[in-house]
């Protein structure tokens, strides 16, 4: 198979196949040596691409300890690796790469009376900030990445974040690691007194030679030590000769190696200290005309003694303004302001904190900074805001096009904020000379803005113009006494310059610390000293021209399918956890091949083949693919855009070309017509549900796991029911409607299966003033497209689409209440059918029916009764991934608060699980379940009987049904309990 990174592994054929069967053997954890699992570890958020050896996954200190063992005999370099979210290029290499996420990922004791933890370095920041919550304590550093950068990554890195100028960087909070070294033996480094340091010098290994000749080294050269490092303080670049270098201060190994990115030892196991958690944050959020201006704010901002002050430009505010996920904070701002300076304050005396805030905004009156000052006080003021914040990587990525994309490699450098105004204004006048431009975000208040000039690495023209940059401003970063690297360390992309930023004598002393603790130089090499060039390795440059592909479904970015799959830029975000849908099957099993970015990442090897049609047939594709769940929330989620779902589907659709498509697939398919031959035989098509040997066939033969209850089918379907109503409306008289009329849309679970939703929908419309009229003779093609039949879902979608424009009234709404049905129209139609008028007409027409209830309350034609059972009633509401997806949750959550006397939660407990087919498959039925125990069956489970529990999806409530045996509702029956209905004078129901 082609070979897409620009650097080659260390050995390869024969050779490499004996140091996997050795690890497989030695080692408790797994091995991946394919071709894939080499090819999506070839890269993480950098520029960069270089493929490795193979991957292992250790599963303890002993699993490191062997694999580095191992490596050795053979030769072969080792990569450290967490979350892969590096964006300088220090977690690629052409070696063995350890992914210590996988399965290291332990918290193994927090102390609340001496403020530490003990975890294992796989552990992610936010899980560590979780457990450390209930006892008023967290980990200091914040990352924008906390919900998936390790502790490892950030101890490799000494990472910061927005929250620097409080706590400082990750090298103030290590206590002791335990490591192995270069010789696969372990060692447990931590501060020592010198009678303790000279004990270990006698000792003849390489433990004790660390404790022999790092003193000399530093002694050597005491000069070039005081002289060389940069002045200012916010350093994640070279190794901390300066710390050791410090009188008065135990010889501390731990917090030496922090910021080596690999290269001196493996962190394994951390002790590290932890802070006071703030009981109180509240930001101000200034608005500018220019980004110049809010820089100059920040003086202003400093004086009020803030935990952090941080900048967003128009780039980033104008596309998080593009994305469902982030929406919301335009409707906060006050005009259109071309940046923002967020000003925290944190503490536990709320009055200090808002005399803060007054304080900083009557100084920025005073001296005529910005335009407007708004004040965000509570956490839900702040959501939107800090949502927004902490994803500014990702959507200024999102402002790539193809191969011209943000790039990092200027991106870090840091000053002392004084020179910040004057420092970024000529900072911008490198970028106008070269005919660039770049977002501006980052951390103002620590001098150190992320900016990052768009540049196409496929153009040789452009390739120089980003080195001569990066020359340009690692001289000018020099000349104001600030850093090249602040936090985001050196890795491939700056680590060329260190020589010449810290002076040939300094630039020595690193490298002979190098040779002390890696003689044979294996632990990621290449790496602070002794790099390649920043040209090297560059991962857009490696790629060959994509191959010809017809495919199904329209790609609508440059690139067609492979520049779909190459939208992403590896940021990782998909691999969170404990907060939105994406992605729920890498939450399952943390494994890097379910995420999103592991998907696209195997996609795009499979498109840059010679052949890339019958690539995409390949079985280890379709098996890396095979657990995504198609939810759809990487669309929304994922700041590039990358649709899974979508790829899936078309990647499916290769794979049945040339391997047949199974029954199973084409049952559920097929999964309306089958409904509705279930409906008509019920209730004896309800047999197979509830007899085990027939369960247990239906197991064998299709795959249909016999623990998951089937649907039940109802004889009076939707169908039957309002032939019977409408008969008896024309009957007796109804006023005429005054809205107008509209289509419902009777979808193919519902309609069959829970026929009271849809007419819970019909009459509350009809009371809204609304003509209904049915529609079912057409289905959507959603099942068809969640299993590969693409060209079925065209047919389907081009006989519905048509139908409806023959059908209904122009321009009147098309309305209906299963998500995945209705969204389907808005979505995967015009990426069917991208140039058919009547599917462009139908899309443009959809409304949730939420919508139009919500309006008729608003108008007074439907009143709700405040005596209703619901009143007095909490309810909880789950939103179906799909609507998430495309238009937000905002329309079923302004319906539920509208009844009269209950409270509203909306559950982020990401997707439920089931996913249509899905759940019901044999192979996926455990992964179905451990997605919803993640968070949505306890979420269900810890409420008290009277809860109302609520679900726009009929997967989702076959689930929650399921997982924790409680209904739930759809809004629209809700809405129907507690509706005054005319010349009624008591409550509709009793609930159920």
């Amino acid at each position: 198979m082609t070979t897409i990174s620009s650097g080659a592994p260390a050995i390869g054929g024969a050779a490499a196949e004996d140091l996997a069967h050795r690890l497989r053997r030695e080692l408790d954890g797994d091995v991946g040596f394919d071709d894939y699992t080499r090819h999506l570890f070839s890269r993480d958020a950098s520029m960069y691409a270089i493929t490795p050896v193979g991957v292992v996954f250790p599963r303890h200190a002993d699993d490191v300890r062997a694999a580095v063992a191992a490596a050795g005999e053979y030769g072969v370099p080792l990569v450290p690796r967490g979350a892969g979210t590096s964006l300088a290029g220090q977690t690629v290499g052409p070696g063995l790469v350890l992914d210590l996420s996988r399965y290291m990922n332990r918290i193994l004791e927090i102390d609340d009376g001496r403020r530490t933890a003990l975890v294992q370095t796989g552990v992610v920041q936010d899980q560590l900030n979780r457990a450390a919550a209930p006892l008023g304590l967290m980990f200091g550093p914040d990352t924008s990445t906390s919900n998936r950068a390790t502790v490892g990554g950030m101890i490799g890195n000494n990472s910061a974040g927005s929250g620097s100028l409080r706590y400082g960087m990750t090298i103030d909070h290590v206590r002791e690691l335990d490591v192995v070294l270069s010789d696969a033996s372990r060692a447990l480094l931590a501060p020592v007194d010198e009678v303790e340091r000279a004990r270990r010098a006698a000792q003849p290994t390489l433990e004790g030679s660390l404790y022999k000749r790092l003193p000399q080294i530093v002694r050597a050269n005491s000069e070039a030590i005081a002289e060389g490092f940069p002045e200012f303080w916010r350093r994640a670049c070279g190794y901390r000769l300066d710390r050791m270098a410090r009188p008065d201060t135990p010889f501390d190994l731990a917090k030496f190696v922090v910021g080596s990115e690999g290269t001196l030892v493996i962190a394994t196991e951390a002790l590290v200290d932890l802070v006071p958690k703030p009981r109180h944050t509240m930001i101000a959020v200034g608005h500018f005309t220019s980004t110049a201006a809010a820089i100059e704010a920040t003086e202003d901002a400093l004086a009020c003694d803030p935990a952090a002050v941080e900048l967003m430009d128009r780039t980033i505010l104008d596309l998080s303004r593009q994305k469902i996920e982030y929406a919301s904070l335009s409707t906060i701002l006050e005009g259109d302001p071309d940046a923002l300076l967020f000003v925290s304050f944190t503490g536990d005396d709320k009055r200090e904190l808002l005399a803060g805030m007054e304080r900083l905004t009557t100084l920025w009156a005073r001296h005529g900074h910005g335009y407007h000052t708004l004040q965000a006080i509570t956490p839900d003021q702040q959501s939107s805001l800090l949502k927004v914040r902490k994803s500014s990587l990702g959507l200024l990525m999102a402002a790539g096009e193809g191969t011209r994309r943000p790039l990092a490699f200027v991106e870090d450098t840091a000053v002392d904020p004084v020179h910040l105004p004057q420092y970024t204004k000529r900072f911008k006048e490198v970028l106008d000379r070269h005919g660039l431009t770049a977002g501006f975000y980052g951390h103002c208040s620590v001098g150190c803005l992320h900016i990052r000039p768009f540049v196409d690495l496929t153009d040789p023209g452009q390739v120089d113009t980003m080195r001569a940059v990066a020359v340009e401003i690692k001289d000018l970063v020099t000349e104001y006494g600030g850093v090249n690297s602040s936090e985001h360390g050196d890795g491939l992309a700056r680590s060329e310059f260190n020589r010449e930023i810290f002076g040939e004598r300094l630039y020595e002393a690193m490298r002979q610390v190098k040779q002390v603790f890696d003689p044979d130089n294996r632990m990621n090499p290449g790496k602070i000293v002794d790099a390649p060039s920043m040209t090297d390795n560059l991962r857009d440059r490696a790629l060959p021209p994509a191959e010809p592909l017809r495919t199904r479904l329209s790609f609508e970015v440059v690139g067609g399918m492979r520049g779909a799959a190459d939208r992403c830029m590896n940021i990782g975000l998909c691999r969170k956890s404990g907060s939105g849908a994406m992605c729920p099957s890498y939450m399952a099993t943390r494994n890097e091949e379910d995420s999103t970015r592991g998907r696209a990442n195997a996609l795009v090897k499979a498109l840059s083949e010679p052949d890339p049609r019958t690539a995409l047939g390949d079985e280890r594709l379709h098996e890396i693919l095979d657990l995504c769940l198609m939810c759809k929330a990487c669309k929304s989620e994922c700041p590039l855009g990358v649709d899974m779902a979508t790829l899936k589907a078309e990647s499916l659709s290769h794979h049945h070309d040339l391997h047949g498509v199974p029954l199973r697939s084409r049952i559920f398919g097929s999964i309306r017509l089958l409904n509705r031959l279930g409906s008509l035989a019920a209730p004896l098509s309800n047999l197979p549900g509830r007899l085990r040997p027939l369960r247990r066939l239906l197991d064998r033969w299709l795959g249909i796991a016999s623990e998951r209850p089937l649907p039940v089918f109802v004889r009076r379907n939707l169908v039957s029911w309002f032939r019977k109503h409408a008969r008896g409306a024309a009957a007796s008289g109804r006023p005429a409607p005054t809205q107008g009329t509209l289509t419902f849309l009777a979808d193919s679970f519902t309609t069959f299966t829970e026929p009271d939703i849809g007419r819970s929908a019909i009459e509350l419309l009809e009371l809204a003033g609304w003509q209904v009229r049915l529609e079912s003779r057409g289905c959507c093609g959603r099942s068809s497209l969640s299993k590969g039949l693409v060209d079925d879902a065209k047919d389907k979608a081009f006989a519905l689409a048509h139908l409806l424009t023959e059908t209904t009234e122009p321009g009147s709404p098309i309305v209906g209440c299963e998500p995945s049905c209705l969204m389907t129209l808005r979505d995967e139609h015009k990426a069917l059918l991208p140039n058919d008028s009547a599917v462009k007409d139908i899309s443009g027409r959809v409304r949730q029916v939420e919508e139009l209830l919500v309006e008729a309350v608003d108008d007074g034609r439907l009143r709700l009764r405040e005596d209703s059972w619901l009143a007095g009633r909490r309810l909880l509401y789950h939103g179906h991934c799909h609507q998430k997806a495309e238009v937000g949750t905002a329309a079923t959550m302004s319906l539920l608060n509208r009844i009269p006397g209950v409270r509203v939660s909306e559950l982020d407990a990401g997707c439920c699980g089931m996913a249509g087919s899905f759940g019901f498959e044999s192979e996926h039925y455990e992964v179905s379940m451990t997605v919803g125990q993640d968070r949505l069956f306890p979420a269900v489970e810890a409420e008290p009987p009277e809860t109302v529990v609520v679900a726009t999806g009929v997967s989702c409530r076959q689930q929650i049904f399921h997982g924790t045996r409680r209904d739930a509702w759809h809004p629209v029956q809700l809405l129907r309990e507690a509706v005054e209905l005319p010349g009624s004078s008591s409550p509709s129901s009793s609930g159920r």
